[in-house]
């Protein structure tokens, strides 16, 4: 395999629980890759098993880069992972290795890929504005106004996201214009040559088993606990995003007793699911999709 001056930047996609870490860490073994997580809950310190975190002899074997980079109690960026996701790449490519970036958070990506949307700031008036109609109306309502001026960013986001759905609305209330056209791909240079690959559930329904059977075996390990150890540990709040990650938003309200144990798990599974489909709406209009290959040679 070539590792001259081309910087080619493998990138491995897919749904939640699809099992892109596995495949990641085999390639690891045979092939000169360093991997870059790009995942906007593995970069949290101490949430572990929420997260499907790979275990320390895992990681010792195969490190990730931004895991662990952050305490729960602060938030991150598309522009940060940018700026630390590129340090890194140099990083690898100095080594004469190559960058094997893996992880499902989609925004980062296209961050990363196809440049920063030019957004216009929050708006402290309209945030809470639109904190008060979700608090009176419910955010089902805003989510049906959502998809009537953009149905595309309605279904990217899903119907229970009620951070975003606000962003969105709040952004077309600025401008007057839907979000996803705001955040169309802006023109820059890049040095890297993206190779995304992508790794798709071959049955939805055996996906969705899948994503069931690891909620519990993560409750078997301790999540419940983990999650009372980090309000505990931390001065955290329901509204950061770490607490708000799928999983650790149900449990946490579970713990502060919005509903029992047999709902929290209901809802957690169900808001798995709608990630993995949000992120499968991403991919479908992903350019230049390759499927993931047995041996990642013939990507070079």
């Amino acid at each position: 395999m070539k590792t001259s001056n081309n910087k080619k930047i493998i990138c491995l996609m897919g749904p939640t629980a699809v099992g892109k870490t596995d495949i990641a860490i085999d390639w690891v073994a045979k092939y000169p890759f360093d991997i870059i997580s790009v995942d906007s809950v593995l970069i949290y310190r101490d949430m572990n098993i929420g997260t499907a975190k790979p275990k320390a002899d895992i990681l010792l074997k195969a490190p990730h880069r931004l895991i662990d980079i952050l305490p729960p109690t602060q938030t991150y960026s598309s522009a940060e992972f940018c700026r630390d996701a590129s340090d890194e790449i140099e990083s690898i490519l100095a080594q004469n290795r190559l960058p094997l970036l893996v992880g499902g958070t989609m925004l980062y990506y296209r961050a990363l890929q196809q440049g920063l949307a030019q957004l216009p700031p929050a708006d402290k008036a309209i945030r809470q504005q639109l904190e008060e109609q979700t608090d009176k109306l419910g955010i089902e309502t805003l989510y049906q106004r959502l998809v009537e001026v953009d149905a595309v960013a309605a279904e990217r986001i899903g119907p229970t996201d009620a951070r975003r759905i606000q962003r969105a609305l709040e952004v077309y209330m600025l401008t007057g214009k839907p979000i996803t056209e705001l955040q169309q791909p802006v023109s820059q240079t890049t040095q890297y040559e993206f190779i995304n690959i992508v790794i798709l559930p071959e049955d939805r329904a055996l996906l969705h088993a899948r994503i069931e059977k690891r909620f519990y075996a993560m409750l078997e390990q301790g999540f419940i606990e983990e999650v009372e150890q980090l309000k505990k540990q931390y001065l955290l709040s329901a509204n950061l995003p770490s607490m708000r990650a799928v999983g650790y938003r149900q449990i946490w309200e579970y713990l502060e007793g919005d509903y029992g144990k047999d709902e929290m798990i209901a809802r957690a599974i169900a808001a798995t699911r709608q990630l993995a489909k949000r992120q499968l709406t991403w991919l479908r209009y992903w350019p230049g999709l390759r499927e993931c290959p047995t041996d990642p040679v013939t990507l070079f």
